[in-house]
């Protein structure tokens, strides 16, 4: 897309909004403050380099079987840089601890050492961005009976976390080195296939391993802690041990992030909604932005109604500097570079289009009880030239513009991804 065309588009863009008392540099310039971190797991389908052969647990589940996906950390960093030289704006990457630099050899889940992923750490430093660590609590024999830290299975639960401890420690330089705070997320997959007698004994174990884990604490500004729930999972449709209710009560006593993956829902749910609720009783957020289809939670996310009403709530909130925004879906059945970048995309895109909301004017019609005028500039802004904000925000980072970045992740996959 020629410049003078993506530029002329964007000065009368920039009159409209500006009609409506909506400065489009001034949001551009917020817009940079929109740190996405990306998921590692979409390179490979979620396999990891610990081991060779091993099968995906946990209620998890990757479909297709598209050419070209990372069968190492070499082949992976050079996905990961083709993602971030098409993204603008500013980025991080979040680990899950079964992609350590393990040199070929295994090693357990509960030996894993900051050693094994320091090569991360430098190459995270060349690249500009911070890092976000995953313990990895699925995927494993220890895991086989459907439980982790909540399992009354001693041995399996001690097991575990000693992991999460060292996936603590880890995180915390992974913070101190890279200048950034490094927010490790919790989530397991424990839970019920069919309906348990004493779903209590397995909370409360969960909430005692916890205390445990967090019992050794590390400064803000090295790490952060955020505990992940989810409604079911492939197993375990009828209980699982960190429900949503479980997790929420644990964050606000105990003052960690709660993360709200938008697909670990009910898919009537607005997790939207529950921002506005949440930070009243927490100093922060994690998303985990997906796109749930019925019962899978992990589909490549696309600016719908739903990833609009997060982004429109934090910004409505002027809860940006406390909500951490990360990204969480697999799809094995297209080129998994284009589903980073269109992932990515569409969510800048949502908190982009929050941003160029007329929210203070909307808000006074709110509160003067005027609803008519309030629908009708929402449903206003709908039809505004928020796409060639868009076009010229990517040509300013210098970035591919429209659907340039089609063709060059074409390219990529002939000269690279289709030699693998």
């Amino acid at each position: 897309m020629k410049k003078e065309f993506v530029e002329k588009a964007y000065d009368l863009a920039r009159q409209e909004y500006a009609a409506l008392g909506v400065d489009t540099d001034a949001v551009l310039k917020k817009l940079d403050d929109v740190v996405i971190s990306l998921h590692c797991w979409q390179t490979d389908d979620v396999g990891g380099f610990e081991r060779t052969g091993g099968e995906l647990g946990g209620g998890l589940a990757v479909t297709g079987n598209y050419p070209g996906k990372a069968r190492n950390v070499t082949e992976m960093k050079a996905d990961l840089e083709k993602v971030l030289s098409l993204l603008p704006g500013k980025q991080r990457l979040s680990l899950h601890a079964i992609y350590g630099d393990f040199g070929g050899e295994f090693v357990d889940r509960d030996q894993i050492e900051l050693k094994h992923f320091q090569p991360w750490i430098d190459w995270a430093k060349e690249q500009g961005i911070g890092l976000d660590f995953n313990c990895t609590c699925f995927s494993h024999p220890k895991a086989d009976d459907g439980f982790t830290l909540s399992g009354k299975n001693e041995e399996n639960r001690q097991f575990w976390i000693e992991h999460v401890k060292r996936c603590r420690r880890i995180s915390a330089e992974m913070g101190k080195q890279l200048g950034t705070p490094c927010i490790h997320n919790l989530w397991i997959p424990d839970g019920s296939k069919d309906t348990p007698l004493d779903r209590y004994t397995h909370r409360r174990l969960l909430k005692e391993a916890l205390d445990n884990i967090f019992a050794e604490e590390f400064p803000a500004e090295l790490m952060k802690d955020g505990v992940e729930s989810k409604l079911f999972g492939i197993g375990s449709e009828s209980m699982v041990v960190g429900s949503h209710d479980f997790y929420l009560c644990y964050a606000a006593q105990n003052n960690k992030l709660i993360t709200l993956d938008n697909g670990h829902f009910h898919p009537t749910e607005q997790v939207g909604d529950k921002i506005s609720s949440i930070l009243q009783f927490v100093p922060e957020l994690l998303l985990h932005v997906t796109r749930g289809v019925r019962w899978d939670s992990d589909h490549v996310v696309t600016l719908n109604d739903e990833i609009l009403l997060i982004a429109q709530e934090i910004i409505r909130a002027n809860a940006l500097k406390r909500v951490n925004i990360g990204l969480d879906y697999f799809d094995g059945s297209l080129n998994r570079v284009g589903a980073y970048v269109v992932g990515t995309r569409a969510a800048q895109q949502a908190f982009l289009f929050a941003l160029l909301e007329p929210t203070a004017m909307i808000r006074r019609w709110e509160e003067a009880g005027r609803t008519f005028e309030r629908l009708a500039y929402l449903e206003l802004m709908k039809t505004k030239p928020f796409g060639a904000v868009w076009n010229y925000y990517c040509l300013k980072h210098g970035v591919p513009v429209g659907a340039e970045y089609i063709e060059a992740i074409g390219e990529y996959e002939e000269k690279v991804l289709s030699k693998r």
